[in-house]
Order: structure tokens, then C-alpha cells, then sequence
């Protein structure tokens, strides 16, 4: 069975979001052993000028890179990252068993994205959209694509 982690900036408090994370952590269980793995945000302060917010998302980056395993795949997801349709979302996950890699590690950055040290660490980058999510938002996209892309790959139904 096969390691998906998600690394992702600040915690949820919304008992919704909450729900829903649980629900597709619950339906995953199947398929894959999930782990979300939450580091501290850091408060950003109004206009605050680019290089406070460089410092910001460097100590963000900083605590998400200690939580990278070593052995694993690691997809940052960004804006600028590669667009799947979800069957070959559901291809790039099960490509990654077949060629003998157990963990993948998905990172979700904060409100100001990730700092560029988290980028070059990653293997790759995804993008979900031009438009840009709350952090809680995109942990059930992800989780909700995921829980697809299995589905796909065993040939299961799923609404379409």
C-alpha cells in the first residue's frame, strides 16, 4: 500500500473543512495510507513589503522542508506547476507505484505561496487552476482528486 503525505501551512478550524477532510481520509483508507502533516503559518502583517513577505514564506519553507521524507516523490502544488485532466492525474499516481515509489508527498504553501527553496526541493509542481484557493479549500481538492484517481485506475465508478 502506498504513502500519500500532504504538507501543508497553518490548521483548519472550520468544523466543514474539517468533515471533509476526514471523509476522503476515510474513503482513501482503501487505497493508501494518508498523512497530513500541518506546519505553523506565520501572521503577515498588512502591505507588507515583498521582502518581509520572502522572510515569511522562508520560514514557512524552512518548516516544510524538515517534514520532507528523503525517499519520497515531492509535488509542490502551484500556479506555474503542470495541468492534469484527472485520469492522467490518476496515470502521474499509479506511474509513481510502478516505477517502485511508495511515498508521495503533496505540499500545499500558505497564503503567499511557497518560498523558492521549496520549489527547487520538489520533483514536481501541479497546478489545479490559474485562480488561486484558501489553503483549506485546496487540502480537499486534493484529497477529493486523489481519492479519484484511484478510483480510476482500479476501474471503478465514479461520477464524472
Amino acid at each position: 500500500m502506498s504513502n500519500i503525505s500532504i504538507i501543508c501551512v497553518g490548521k483548519i478550524k472550520e468544523k466543514y473543512w474539517n468533515d471533509a477532510i476526514s471523509e476522503y481520509s476515510k474513503r482513501l483508507s482503501r487505497y493508501c495510507k494518508v498523512n497530513i502533516i500541518e506546519v505553523a503559518d506565520e501572521k503577515t502583517p498588512d502591505n507588507a513589503p515583498p521582502a518581509i513577505e520572502d522572510q515569511i514564506k522562508k520560514k514557512e519553507g524552512d518548516r516544510i522542508i524538515s517534514n520532507i521524507d528523503p525517499s519520497a516523490h515531492v509535488c509542490a502544488l502551484a500556479i506555474g506547476g503542470k495541468r492534469y485532466t484527472s485520469e492522467a492525474f490518476s496515470e502521474y499516481i499509479g506511474d509513481k507505484g510502478v516505477r517502485g515509489i511508495s511515498h508521495i508527498q503533496f505540499i500545499i504553501g500558505g497564503s503567499l505561496g511557497l518560498h523558492e527553496d521549496v520549489l527547487k526541493r520538489c520533483n514536481d509542481q501541479i497546478s489545479f487552476s490559474d485562480m488561486t484557493f484558501p489553503h483549506q479549500m485546496m487540502r480537499v481538492i486534493l484529497l477529493e482528486q486523489i481519492y479519484r484517481g484511484y478510483r480510476i485506475m482500479r476501474g471503478e465508478p465514479y461520477h464524472k
